[in-house]
């Protein structure tokens, strides 16, 4: 009768276990999805789709940007993939392309935004480009701080997974603040940090759900992240920062 009891048990422990890795690989999958479909849709006038509303052509930097940049969401995707196949060799294997992806990401994205904000004109009372470069290259600090944790902790999958996914997510505002509703132009930083935000919000809920308590990697990760707006905006209208980037702009 004890074993009968125990046998089940195991049996049932073994089926949670199971049922556990399904929703884990969808939540991974499904999290790589929507960050593509974010971006597809945040640029999908400006670049993806850019033919049909502005026959223009975008200079070759921007479309190494978006080359690069669209790579490394594709790579996510496949690597999340990977492991729901049970495929972690190849996993491995491909993370090499990954890291070099990252290397490229962090070079091309600031140098971008510095040559963006030297060419790109504003309407009068916006925010100046050169506050405005605390955005997209405090983005890219945050990613390269989150994706160097992530490899550095490549064989602790529960940690390397979550650095990966909160590394994307600190790209995503380039995206969320070209997504076609006019209460992003209108609030600005507050709504597109805040719909990036929004995955972050899903991988706690998450980990409360899956684990009953957050996982570190995602609790200081995300901390790291949301507290950076905030931070970036306020260092965008010192004049300290204003002298700097004028300096900034001036190499390119």
């Amino acid at each position: 009768m004890k074993t009968l009891t125990g046998e089940k048990r195991g049996a049932a422990a073994r089926a949670a276990g199971i049922n556990s890795r399904r929703r884990e690989r969808l939540f991974y999958t499904g999290m790589a999805a929507l960050f593509i479909i974010t971006v597809f849709a945040g640029f999908a006038r400006t670049y993806y789709l850019r033919p049909y509303f502005d026959a223009s052509s975008l200079p070759w930097l921007l479309h190494l940007h978006g080359l690069v940049f669209t790579s490394w969401l594709v790579l996510l995707l496949a690597q999340t993939a990977l492991v729901a196949g049970g495929r972690t060799d190849v996993h491995r294997r491909l993370g090499v392309a990954g890291a070099i992806v990252a290397a490229l990401m962090l070079i091309i994205g600031p140098l971008t935004a510095v040559i963006r904000a030297k060419v790109v004109e504003v309407p009068p009372g916006s925010v100046s480009p050169l506050a405005f470069l605390t955005i997209p290259l405090g983005d890219m600090l945050v990613f390269g701080i989150l994706v160097g944790a992530g490899f550095y902790f490549r064989r602790r999958a529960d940690v390397h997974k979550r650095l990966m996914l909160l590394a994307t997510v600190a790209i995503l505002p380039a995206a969320t603040a070209r997504l076609p509703f006019a209460f992003i132009q209108q609030v600005g930083p507050l709504a597109f940090f805040g719909l990036a935000d929004l995955f972050v919000l899903v991988c706690l809920i998450y980990d409360l759900i899956s684990r009953r308590r957050l996982h570190p990697a995602t609790l200081w990760g995300g901390l790291l992240l949301v507290a950076s707006q905030p931070l970036r905006l306020m260092l965008g209208q010192t004049q300290a920062w204003l002298t700097f980037a004028d300096w900034l702009t001036r190499w390119v």
